[in-house]
């Protein structure tokens, strides 16, 4: 018995050594690497701290396992196009052997461990960019979650994880992510933006609404936030809200027949009723075809008829608007009741009865 012990011992023993002379020729081959640069340095590491890996003891040696993650770790970054083969990916056996790291071994290789992750983070960083050239946005955001998680808090890192979320379908975390950079940067209104229309997909309307408000509080001279905003309250007709802004938004596109239109309708609703003739003026010299402000003004100036009979210039002002409108569109319905009103009003039965025969077979049709 007592020589089977011995002869175990003098087998462990060689082991051992055996070991110890592989960690230490990958040390020196690593040492070499990052002094040099060279690619087969850091091959012969890789050899090394492979064969000081082949037992079980071996890999539960703390120093085999630090030495296994800067050199797969400066495989996973340097050779980002595997041409080095590896049994799994130079990311999951650096991931791996840091795992078996305990706590006091990772505080005592501190530099160590700084040096394997940002060679992860660098690889991770190019696995996302050859994610997204292919169109593989999932992928990427998966990247860059992985750089989050190795301590890389930056600006950039956060941005990209917006995006990538955004451009991978998950909008609740793409929310979360540009709510961050809100509130924690100095952020561009590109990043309002990216969440507004965010809330817009999920049609949170009111949170979509704040967003585009904070955003033009903090970016008064941006047009595509002003012209969203005005679109926003178009479209809840928050007329109100309108006038005080649609000025600023004609200076950028003063021939824009729409904005005009939009002046003119808020300020007739919010009974600026001859700000409104301006505006619709306006349309008409740029259009003079156009049917909406011209029976916009007939029906303004009928309305002043009807309020006062002897008011000439309204009278005349409500036919000439209403019969304009009415020749661009002979069938529109909205001008035919118009001028139905103003001829009741003006006692022309003949005109009156011409205009009803024509409304009621349209409503019969």
């Amino acid at each position: 018995m007592k020589a089977i012990s011995a002869s175990l011992l003098l087998i462990s023993l060689s082991t051992t050594v055996v070991a110890q002379s592989n960690y230490k020729e990958g040390s020196n081959s690593f040492a070499r690497y990052i002094q040099t640069g060279d690619i087969k340095q850091l091959e012969s590491a890789k050899k090394f701290s492979d064969a000081s890996y082949a037992t079980k003891r071996d890999s539960s040696l703390s120093k085999n396992n630090m030495l296994r993650a800067l050199v797969y770790s400066s495989l996973a970054y340097a050779d980002s196009t595997r041409k080095i083969k590896t049994d799994k990916d130079p990311i999951d056996i650096t991931l791996a052997a840091v795992a078996k790291l305990k706590q006091k071994d990772k505080d005592n290789f501190e530099s160590e461990i700084k040096y394997v992750n940002q060679n992860l983070t660098a690889a991770y960083i190019y696995k996302a960019n050859k994610a997204i050239e292919n169109k593989e946005y999932e992928k990427a955001y998966n990247s860059f979650l992985q750089v989050d998680k190795l301590g890389s808090k930056s600006e950039d890192v956060l941005n990209n994880l917006a995006l990538l979320a955004a451009q991978a379908g998950k909008t609740d975390e793409a929310i979360d992510y540009y709510s961050q950079i809100i509130k924690e940067t100095d952020a561009d209104a590109g990043k309002y933006l990216a969440l507004a229309e965010l809330y817009n997909s999920k049609n949170e309307k009111q949170l979509y609404l704040n967003t585009l408000q904070a955003a033009r509080n903090k970016f008064m001279n941006n047009k595509k936030i002003l012209f969203l905003l005005i679109q926003n309250y178009a479209a809840s007709k928050s007329y109100a809200a309108i006038v005080p802004i649609i000025d600023e938004a004609i200076k950028y596109e003063p021939e824009n027949i729409e904005l005009h239109y939009l002046a003119g309708f808020a300020n007739e609703n919010g009974g600026h009723v001859e700000l409104a003739k301006k505006y619709y003026n306006k349309v008409i010299e740029l259009d003079e075809n156009n049917y909406d402000a011209n029976l916009a003004l007939g029906l303004i100036f009928l309305n002043q008829f009807l309020k006062d009979k002897s008011n000439l210039e309204a009278q005349y002002s409500a036919q000439d608007f209403l019969l304009k409108a009415n020749g661009i569109q002979p069938y529109a319905i909205n001008a035919l009741k118009g001028l139905a009103l103003y001829y009741e009003a003006a006692e022309d039965p003949d005109q009156l009865d011409r205009v009803n025969v024509l409304l009621n077979q349209l409503s019969n049709n």
